[in-house]
């Protein structure tokens, strides 16, 4: 769970954020997040935004109230591009769209989101990179925060992220349901899951700051690339 630190100034420091992880500490306050972790590293740290727990990559804490406010309001106002990655199932009609579609939280289930004309205005882009015989890797830019934006619209597509327990399905992929000729190994009880959590991760984030562009870049985990691997050997 160690994070990895992509980059770091006087005014904010910017993580490559493991998935399984809390951004921030939630409302009970027993589970290990991010900034509990910087908080350990640095003196003073403040949340600017925030990735969900399964989603990995690319967040940024500022390192202290002026840059808070100042990033902050990069954030809010649409002043930072913001791209993610993400496997989906199926194949896609058009190789590149956009998702205009507002969002709400939804009136029965709490942490859960809907599309509905009296929500907040929500837009997404996308663009397929590669498509496979059942799942899609695709790029997102996202120009509004909606909380799941991208899982809300993807589901809206009727084209889920990968394992995705609140807006798709949490069945992990196994190698075995996509190769015929499937072989458990000698040494392994059980087959493990080429992907068993959401397939989403937050790429690249770009802005400028105290009048420097800064455009920060989060590789891929190693579950993501060899999920990848597999369906490129496979294809």
């Amino acid at each position: 769970m160690r994070p990895d630190i992509i980059f770091e100034n006087d005014f904010f420091v910017a993580v490559n954020k493991p998935s399984g992880l809390l951004s921030i500490p939630d409302r009970l306050g027993q589970e290990l997040s991010l900034k509990d972790i910087l908080k350990s590293r640095y003196e003073n740290i403040y949340t600017v935004h925030r990735l969900d727990k399964d989603t990995s990559g690319i967040i940024v804490f500022a390192k202290n109230e002026e840059s808070h406010k100042q990033l902050s309001q990069l954030f809010e106002g649409r002043d930072v591009e913001k791209f993610y990655l993400g496997l989906v199932h199926g194949k896609l009609i058009n190789e590149t769209g956009s998702i205009d579609a507002s969002i709400m939280e939804h009136p029965g289930k709490t942490g859960k989101m809907i599309t509905h004309v009296k929500g907040k205005a929500s837009l997404t882009d996308y663009t397929v990179l590669e498509s496979f015989r059942l799942y899609s890797w695709l790029q997102f830019q996202i120009h509004t925060g909606r909380t799941h934006q991208i899982r809300v619209h993807m589901q809206h597509l009727g084209h889920p992220i990968v394992c995705d327990e609140l807006y798709g399905d949490p069945a992990p992929i196994l190698l075995s349901a996509l190769k015929k000729k499937f072989k458990l190994s000698k040494h392994d009880e059980e087959e493990r899951p080429l992907m068993g959590r959401l397939a989403l991760h937050s790429h690249k984030l770009s802005f400028s700051l105290n009048g420097e562009k800064f455009e920060l870049e989060a590789e891929l985990p190693k579950d993501l690339r060899a999920m990848l691997a597999q369906l490129r050997k496979l294809k």
